[in-house]
């Protein structure tokens, strides 16, 4: 498997509970691949840069493996890697909500 749809791939990543609201949120245009809006249908690879929001917290991740089905936690986890600015930006926003 070298490319795998980004809906599939969100909701196997576990960033969303249903591969619905995955493609919702796409559609809904607050999913980037490489800085370019997507659609549920565009496919991701090895190397690709997401930007998500998932409810009021941003996200930009590093595509580390492919998956199209839904496993633990720790084998979601193996799928991306988060950017260290994107740790420290929702590490400022989850702060600033207290």
């Amino acid at each position: 498997m070298e490319r795998v749809r980004i809906d599939k791939w969100l909701w196997a990543a576990r960033f969303f509970k249903t591969r619905s609201a995955a493609s919702e949120a796409v559609a809904a245009g607050r999913v980037e691949i490489n800085g370019a809006r997507a659609k549920p249908s565009k496919d991701v690879g090895v190397g690709d840069t997401i930007d998500l929001r998932v409810g009021e917290m941003p996200w930009t991740v590093i595509v580390r493996g492919l998956g199209d089905k839904r496993g633990s936690a720790a084998v979601a986890a193996t799928l991306y890697e988060e950017t260290e600015a994107s740790t420290e930006l929702r590490r400022q926003r989850q702060l600033e909500r207290r």
